[in-house]
């Protein structure tokens, strides 16, 4: 099983992604529940932020993994429900971290973001349970950027179609409210 929850910023995505993750745990056909955190503290921002996610799911179960690069890494079972957040955070970090591996920045980078992020990402839904893959909804502002910025909003735009396409339920949360995409609602 394969969900894709997006939002925009502090539309409750997160909040809604730990909800479906412990809910599937908790049905009783699952042994462990993993957070898959890939937010890289590179400031006091992301700190900040990174510790108010540790606190809301503080107590729901969930084991954390740390990956901020080289998701190929992971290795789970049948019996294990992932929660990825997030999607750009991992993406970000494989393109300008010094362990990244997406240094291309013309056509190039699909190949890699296909080699670095999702065949990886096939791996661990075939080799899980169930997986949830939390992502941002970056793209409607409508905004002028630079090469960079507009290398990685399409990179991360590939991404996000690749997962939908795959995905078995795609849920967009807006203004905390989840509007499904595609598949059906979970509660």
């Amino acid at each position: 099983m394969l969900y894709v929850i997006t939002g925009g910023s502090a539309s409750g995505k997160s909040e809604y992604a730990e909800k479906l993750a412990t809910q599937q745990y908790r049905s009783g056909a699952y042994d462990r529940l993993y957070y898959i955190a890939t937010m890289y503290p590179y400031d006091a921002e992301c700190l900040q932020r990174i510790e108010r996610h540790q606190l809301m799911r503080r107590d729901k179960g969930f084991r954390t993994i740390e990956c901020y690069t080289a998701l190929s890494a992971l290795s789970v079972s049948e019996k294990d429900v992932l929660l990825l957040e997030c999607m750009s955070n991992l993406l970000a970090n494989e393109m300008y971290l010094p362990q990244g591996s997406i240094r291309q920045r013309s056509d190039e980078a699909v190949a890699s973001v296909t080699e670095t992020v999702l065949k990886p990402l096939w791996r661990l839904q075939q080799s899980a349970g169930a997986l949830f893959v939390v992502t941002n909804e970056v793209f409607s502002d409508g905004g002028a950027y630079d090469a960079e910025t507009g290398t990685y909003l399409r990179l991360l735009g590939y991404i996000n179609q690749k997962l939908a396409q795959r995905a078995d339920g795609v849920i967009e949360v807006v203004c905390g409210i989840p509007v499904c995409q595609k598949g059906e609602l979970l509660c």
